[in-house]
């Protein structure tokens, strides 16, 4: 069987390796003057990818193994509680994201993009819906971050590393 550390080790360097494709998936979204359909897609591109490095490990590893805990207490329920968290709120940002994504494609704003259309101006609920997008995605980057470190902290702890 495979030593805990090795398999700590592997999320570790798994959820890691997921921020740089949010910071990069980020940085495309605001370079970019007027988002269109391929530049969505390739900006989810990204934010797949490292939605799935963060993801497997919590659903595959960490998930089960918090629940099969003989103390579920101090920094395990702390990192639970952040990490769902930010997971909540990248819900609550879905929310607005799909609403924003039928409006655009309603108008075919994707394909044929008007430079001169604001975007508030598509659908009256459109400042809610972005408002949504932001607070959801602000919070689960926060929420994220919070997480990770507390997640470091358990694995140092944990493992004894230092």
């Amino acid at each position: 069987m495979v030593e805990d550390l090795t398999v700590a080790t592997v999320a570790l360097t798994m959820v890691s390796a997921s921020f740089p494709f949010y910071l990069y998936g980020a940085w495309i979204m605001i370079d970019t003057e007027v988002v269109t359909w391929d530049v969505l897609v390739y900006h989810l591109k990204f934010i797949v990818v490292g939605l799935t490095l963060n993801t497997l490990p919590v659903v595959l590893w960490m998930g089960p193994r918090l629940i099969n805990e003989q103390q579920f207490g101090g920094l395990a329920a702390l990192h639970s509680f952040l990490g769902l968290q930010a997971y909540a709120l990248l819900l609550f940002a879905l929310t607005g994201i799909y609403h924003i994504l039928q409006a655009k494609r309603r108008l075919n704003l994707y394909d044929d993009p008007d430079p001169d259309i604001a975007l508030d101006d598509i659908h009256e609920n459109m400042p809610a819906w972005r408002f949504r997008l932001r607070v959801g995605v602000f919070g689960y980057v926060v929420f994220w971050i919070l997480a990770y470190v507390v997640g470091i902290m358990r694995y140092v702890v944990l493992y004894q590393i230092f």
